[in-house]
């Protein structure tokens, strides 16, 4: 299988609702390529910048090792540029090709879009910025880079969809935990007591955390009867604590994989080339060609 065939072709139409799809033109063309995958171009546009992104995280990481900065940082501040290059036209493109930009630049893909590339810049156009700010934070804000990735497979709007729909039973969840955190952790600090290592609610709190997320520091542990049965309480609740989040969240994804995109074809149009259509289209809805 290849990889093109491994991401899926979506059509976002929310970027049309609420950025503007040109009519006509090159920016017509322009945006078909960049927002939507539909089209051989659009995919091969596509793969080749969540290359460039692997790529470029890849550098910021290797870049943070001291040995290897010695001896390829020039190297990996040549690549920087490159990658701050290809993604400054890339980010033009996507404002030249909207009929409102600026919607664009406030969005959290153009935030996450700005970021990309503002780093580079900031820490050669600012040299006095490095009194206020030490530049390796802005250097490794370039990991921000990552999250772009996230528009080019419908795996991650799957996601992020999912999330959404769960996050008032989620939040409901978390304040049901904070509940038995707090009361819990409480009653060890009364327990316990500052002679065992419990010396506020706020550390007994801590230790509630640690203990019912199933991390267990060892640096609190409790010394009485008591306290160490709160704690096989809260160790049995931590399998709960993890268990039901992953079970909404799953469900709402199993949900949306139900109700989400339609079933496609693979077939490809001889006109345009664009693929993906639905299973009984016979006509393609780019180019109106006949799909045979």
């Amino acid at each position: 299988m290849s990889l093109i065939s491994t991401i899926p072709a979506v059509r976002d139409t929310s970027v049309e609702a609420r950025f503007g799809k040109p009519t006509e033109g090159w920016r017509l063309s322009l945006y078909a390529v960049i927002f939507e995958s539909e089209t051989r171009a659009g995919r091969i546009f596509d793969l080749s910048l969540i290359a460039v992104i692997l790529f470029s995280v890849m550098v910021v990481v290797l870049d943070s090792v001291q040995s290897i900065h010695a001896r390829w940082g020039p190297m990996f501040s040549v690549f920087e540029w490159i990658f701050t290059a290809v993604f400054t036209l890339e980010y033009v493109a996507r404002l030249a090709c909207l009929r409102h930009p600026l919607r664009y630049a406030r969005s959290f893909y153009g935030v996450i879009d700005l970021l990309a590339l503002l780093p580079t810049y900031l820490a050669i156009l600012m040299p006095g910025l490095s009194v206020l700010i030490d530049v390796r934070i802005l250097r490794l804000l370039r990991v921000f880079r990552i999250f772009k990735m996230s528009r080019y497979a419908a795996e991650y709007r799957a996601l992020a969809t999912a999330l959404a729909a769960s996050r008032r039973k989620i939040m409901v969840f978390v304040g049901f935990v904070g509940m038995v955190v707090l009361v819990l952790g409480t009653l060890m600090y009364v327990v316990e007591g500052p002679q065992h290592g419990f010396t506020s609610i706020p550390v007994a709190i801590y230790w509630a955390i640690s203990t019912m997320t199933t991390v267990g520091f060892g640096d609190l542990v409790p010394k009485t009867g008591l306290g160490r049965a709160i704690a096989s309480v809260m160790m049995l609740l931590g399998w709960g604590v993890l268990a039901v989040p992953t079970g909404i969240v799953s469900a709402e994804m199993v949900r949306f994989g139900r109700e989400g995109l339609p079933e496609t074809s693979p077939r490809q149009c001889d006109g345009c080339g664009a693929d993906a259509h639905a299973s009984d289209a016979q006509f393609c809805r780019h180019c109106g060609h006949s799909l045979g």
